[in-house]
């Protein structure tokens, strides 16, 4: 399957080939609910999601990898140097040896994705390093800013729209938003391991709760119904986001509808499966069971189906400003990074 998906996005270069194939494998390894929802893209855009996602995953794991033994110091250094070579293979002025920049840098080419998106990113990166709570939702927004929306906007160029694309941009951020904050509820016992909690103070304030309670609770195995009181409150604005990210799919180039409308019922399924635990993310990873999630990627693959046996019957290509296809020939003008 990835030399068919290589084919068809006309990628021919053997070390390039290489380096996708390495951003795929980091997608079907880390990401399921995102490689499933990926499979159901037309062929010739896979390998742009994985090297966007590749890209991502990497420098997640610089920060985040608990099996690791690097330092604080350590992981500041390799993600400098990622973004060193971020900076060499958008700008070309140096040689590139990470196989996912090598990726991401063709990608961004080929599809003219803002340099900008990258940069707020490993900005967002570094404050994990040194930051390990936030006081509300806005200060939390900034920094989900970067490590959440960006990727919305990275993927836009990719996906394709049937109108303006900065009509589609907010909803496509709030979606990044909106599935970053199901991983933070979904993992927060981890998050805590990590000495992070992204759950605002103001909202544990709001229930009767602090921090210290929750790291009580994941010590001990304990539960309080101020925590559950966080984390339904949580829940709560995290289906908001949803909602406001929800009309951005009619927006999308119909043959990328069912990807994303796959990827948005299957994350926020899992708010119902954290619901339906009881709220006990402290103490164990709720998921969506492998019945829902086979019946939600069933419904995927005939919408997916559908979209290109109409898109083949169209007279003329999706009205869309801003073509998905990969513009291979045509040279993209940079922007600063």
């Amino acid at each position: 399957m990835t030399v068919r998906e290589l084919d068809a996005a006309a990628v021919h270069d053997p070390a390039l080939r290489a380096a996708y194939a390495r951003c795929r494998t980091l997608n079907a390894r880390h990401g399921r609910t995102y490689f499933l929802a990926t499979r159901l893209l037309p062929v010739d855009r896979r390998p742009a999601v994985h090297a966007l996602y590749g890209f991502a995953r990497h420098a997640d794991d610089i920060v985040d990898d608990l099996d690791s033994t690097a330092s604080p110091g350590e992981r500041a250094r390799a993600l400098l140097a990622l973004e060193d070579q971020l900076e060499s293979g958008l700008r070309r002025t140096g040689a590139v040896t990470e196989p996912v920049i090598l990726a991401l840098s063709d990608t961004v080419r080929r599809y003219g994705i803002a340099h900008r998106h990258f940069t707020d990113f490993l900005a967002s990166m570094r404050s994990d390093l040194t930051v390990g709570g936030y006081a509300s939702y806005e200060e939390l927004g900034r920094y989900m800013h970067g490590s959440a929306a960006v990727i919305g906007l990275q993927m836009l160029p990719v996906l394709g729209t049937v109108g303006p694309r900065e009509e589609a941009a907010p909803h496509a951020a709030a979606l990044g938003v909106a599935f970053q904050l199901t991983n933070f509820l979904r993992d927060v016992g981890e998050d805590l391991d990590r000495g992070r909690l992204y759950l605002p103070a103001e909202l544990l304030a709001a229930h009767g709760a602090d921090r210290e309670r929750f790291e009580w609770s994941r010590r001990t195995g304990a539960r309080d119904t101020r925590i559950t009181d966080v984390l339904r409150a949580a829940a709560a604005h995290n289906r908001a986001v949803y909602r406001d990210a929800l009309p951005g799919i009619a927006m999308l180039d119909p043959v990328s509808r069912p990807c994303i409308r796959t990827a948005f019922v299957l994350y926020s399924g899992i708010l119902d499966a954290i619901e339906a635990d009881g709220y006990a993310v402290l103490h164990r990873r709720s998921v969506v069971p492998r019945r829902r999630r086979a019946v939600v990627a069933l419904d995927g693959l005939v919408r997916a189906v559908a979209a290109r046996r109409a898109h083949r019957r169209a007279p003329g290509p999706v009205a869309d400003p801003h073509p998905a296809r990969p513009r291979v020939t045509a040279p993209v003008q940079k922007e600063p990074v």
